[in-house]
């Protein structure tokens, strides 16, 4: 045995464990190659990293208690009951661990395969990396009896290691505080913060992470906060995605086993609804490309499940073929899996390779859901009968995508007549605007840059694909335009719902509504069309919310356009002397109030625009606010309205 397999097998956690792979010089350079950006996205990951390094001491069995904290002034406080980061001198390096952990990129415990078996995070930059990227970090470590701690100021140590007094507990506390001259905002969103938090809850049961927000003080004197605490695991994650969606089994099939040495848990459920939802995950990173996990957790499922209904005779009179898809139709489940070595691939580097996992995960399924069939002849009935449909429904949905594809001479080439193209044909430069109305349609056909500026107009609110069926969905003229003048083709041969964007003709997809209640509902119901049929545009960053002002105010011969109250009431006070009725305001009710010139000026001209990428940072809590906004139950629906009354806004 190695003397590090000693230390695993002892649970001790020592300066030996760690070890440097490189230094840290380029972070402060290039920060977004370590963290993805430097904007908001960026930011929030500084978090993550320090959360992760927690997860893996719970991970580990040592820790049960995460305190993540907004201070005053947007620093960051992340308090755990760890073994806290080791302080004892490091032999090669002649420095303290806890300065290696914090100032060598790749310095720390999860290269040791003897401190953790399993690590999250999905590049193992950690602490460092944030540290590097704060004006100020301080490290408090209760270990062997001391409490020890470390300041630095973007990333160098400001002293040695000092011993600020005795405590009985062990665990390590980061507080610090993001470089606004490198991020674009340091201003933490607490909801952001909350999704990520409730998502590790549910992916590692047993562990409170709790959140405060001291810049939120209540009327009672309290802060505003929220405690994650999952006792079942995945159980109540796949519930809580589900929540708005009307259930088409009671239970949760639930399955936490070890297969080949990989770590598997699953939970599957099935709803009413026509959409596949499926979330994955290594180590706790959600892999949006899926990957070998993914597809054993699919061969597993539609596996087992035909063999069932072929042994019933469920499959007898069926008249038509069953695909992998229809096992899918109405499906909600989340997979989680540990690997000590993942190898990740893909676009995004969240596609998992390791070819291990895929026979694993297949045989951990079929095993459990094969028991669950034989033990629940009802609820198996219900969800074989679920999937013939599904494959009836999907021989009509074949008929209404051929009406999308096809060729009409009368319409360009297949393009929809209220189409008006750019003439650019480089997808990359070219972008659409999907704009609310013939009017403004008309108004912003005239305003744009023929060049590489499509418009199309969409009459009315599209349908609402959240309740609809998939040859229902392609069956609305309006989405059918969009397919089309998208060049978006759905499935192949085998007749899957795949997307096929090799035609893809505009890399900026903008949607450009009246800003008023009607505006963000039709905003919203193409958003929800968008995240349940075209995924991947929002994926790889191509769907945009325009943003119209609301107002242009004068006063004499000033003229300033004002997109909030806000900017509207600072106009008055600057040119009106706050005399609202010395300044005269022009409220834009809808797109068509503003001529082609005011519309370029202020919503289409990319030189002084401005668009809101659509994001999906957490694709599960997105799929739970469209279910939410967009489906069936109007009890969770009335509350979030109740909620956000004042200004009601999504966040994807």
């Amino acid at each position: 045995m190695t003397d590090n397999e000693k230390n695993l097998a002892s649970g001790s956690y020592s300066a030996d464990n760690i070890q440097v792979l490189e230094g840290l010089e380029a972070v402060r350079k290039r920060p977004a190659m370590y963290i993805g950006d430097i904007g908001e996205k960026g930011l929030h990951h500084l978090v993550y990293e320090v959360v992760d390094n927690s997860i893996d001491e719970a991970l580990a069995g040592y820790c049960n208690d995460i305190r993540v904290t907004i201070l005053e002034d947007n620093s960051i406080s992340v308090w755990d009951n760890g073994r806290g980061i080791p302080v004892g001198i490091m032999e090669k390096e002649q420095k303290s661990a806890l300065e290696v952990v914090l100032t060598v990129l790749h310095a720390g415990g999860k290269f040791d395969k003897g401190t953790y078996k399993v690590s999250g995070g999905l590049h193992g930059v950690g602490v460092s990396c944030v540290n590097a990227l704060s004006t100020y970090l301080k490290a408090e470590v209760r270990r062997e009896g001391k409490i020890h701690m470390l300041d630095f100021s973007c990333g160098k140590p400001l002293h040695e290691v000092q011993i600020l007094g005795d405590s009985t507990e062990t665990g390590t506390t980061i507080t610090f505080t993001p470089d606004n001259s490198i991020f674009i905002t340091t201003e933490y969103k607490y909801d952001t913060l909350a999704s990520r938090l409730r998502e590790l809850s549910f992916l590692n049961a047993g562990i409170k992470l709790s959140l405060t927000d001291l810049r939120h003080k209540k009327d009672d004197g309290s802060y505003k906060s929220d405690t994650f605490f999952s006792e079942k695991g995945l159980e109540e994650f796949v519930r809580y995605i589900d929540a708005a969606k009307e259930a088409l089994i009671e239970d949760v099939i639930h399955i936490n086993t070890e297969k080949q040495g990989v770590p598997v848990e699953v939970a599957i459920t099935y709803n009413t609804s026509y959409n596949e939802n499926v979330y994955s995950y290594v180590n706790n990173i959600h892999t949006i490309e899926g990957g070998t996990h993914l597809t054993g957790f699919r061969r597993g499922l539609s596996r087992t499940l035909k063999k069932y209904a072929d042994d019933m005779k469920m499959l007898d009179k069926v008249k038509v073929d069953i695909s992998g898809d229809d096992f899918r139709e109405g499906l909600t489940a989340v997979v989680s899996i540990k690997v000590a070595e993942p190898q990740f691939e893909g676009q995004t580097k969240t596609k998992l390779g390791n070819n291990e996992v895929m026979g694993a995960v297949d045989q951990a399924v079929g095993e459990a859901l094969g028991y669950y069939l034989e033990e629940h002849p009802k609820e198996a009935k219900i969800i074989v009968e679920k999937v013939i449909l599904a494959a009836t429904a999907r021989y009509a949905a074949r008929k209404a995508r051929e009406m999308v594809q096809r060729k009409s001479p009368l319409t360009g080439g297949g393009l929809p007549g209220k189409l008006a193209d750019c003439s650019s044909k480089d997808p990359a430069v070219c972008e659409i605007f999907l704009v609310e109305g013939d009017s403004a349609g008309g108004t912003a056909k005239q305003g744009r840059d023929r060049g590489f500026q499509a418009i199309l107009p969409l009459r009315g609110k599209i349908l609402n694909v959240e309740k609809a069926m998939q040859h229902k969905v392609l069956e609305s003229e309006e989405i059918r335009n969009i397919y089309t003048a998208l060049g978006v083709t759905i499935g192949t041969e085998e007749d899957t719902k795949e997307l096929n964007l090799a035609k893809l003709r505009y890399h900026k997809v903008v949607i450009m509504t009246d800003a008023d209640v009607d505006g963000s509902h039709i905003a919203t119901l193409i958003l929800t069309f968008f995240f349940r049929h075209m995924r991947p545009l929002i994926e790889l960053g191509y769907i945009y919310i325009a943003t119209p002002p609301l107002y242009l105010c004068k006063k004499g011969k000033v003229e300033e356009y004002c997109w909030d109250d806000r900017q509207r009431q600072a106009f008055i006070d600057k040119y009106g002397d706050g005399n609202e009725s010395a300044v005269h305001t022009q409220r834009y009710k809808g797109l068509g109030e503003m001529n082609a010139t005011q519309l370029w000026d202020t919503t289409m001209n990319p030189e002084h625009r401005t668009l809101r990428q659509v994001t999906i940072e957490n694709a599960a809590e997105a799929d739970h606010i469209f279910s939410m906004l967009m489906g069936e139950d109007v009890a969770p629906r009335r509350e979030f309205i109740e909620e956000n009354a004042t200004y009601a806004k999504i966040d994807v």
